[in-house]
């Protein structure tokens, strides 16, 4: 596999990408038949690169300053495991929240994701709990 298209870069790429705030570059490295797993309580999957898409919208719109930064990668074949810290304003208030996504590379774009991550943390810091 050529260097900057190894699994780990590929998966470094697409969390990197939710910096741009943009529906379009994030969408465009998953693979047209991406599966979106969500395990958080409050998460919601769901398929297809259209529909990630259309997903996407509402929630880069209700992360202001979206970034995630990368804390460790484990690559093992075409499977990337990252650990990460989320942070973003919502809704007025500061986010800092932890997370690990599971990551299947498959020619060059992510093809599926498994997203774990704190959602009463999230609820906390959002006064909602």
């Amino acid at each position: 596999m050529a260097e900057g298209n190894t699994p780990k870069d590929v998966a470094v790429r697409y969390i990197e990408s939710f910096a741009s705030g943009d529906p379009e570059t994030v969408a465009a490295n998953v693979t047209e038949d991406f599966v979106n797993n969500q395990s958080g309580a409050l998460g919601k999957g769901c398929e297809t690169r259209a529909v990630y898409r259309e997903r996407l919208k509402g929630f880069l719109g209700a992360f202001e300053g979206l970034q995630y930064e990368v804390k460790d990668v484990i690559e093992d074949g075409n499977k990337v495991a990252i650990t990460y810290q989320m942070r973003a304003n919502s809704d007025g208030h500061s986010i800092d929240i932890p997370g690990v996504m599971v990551i299947d590379v498959r020619d060059g774009l992510v093809a599926e994701r498994q997203d774990y991550w704190d959602g009463l943390t999230f609820l906390q810091q959002t006064k909602q709990a």
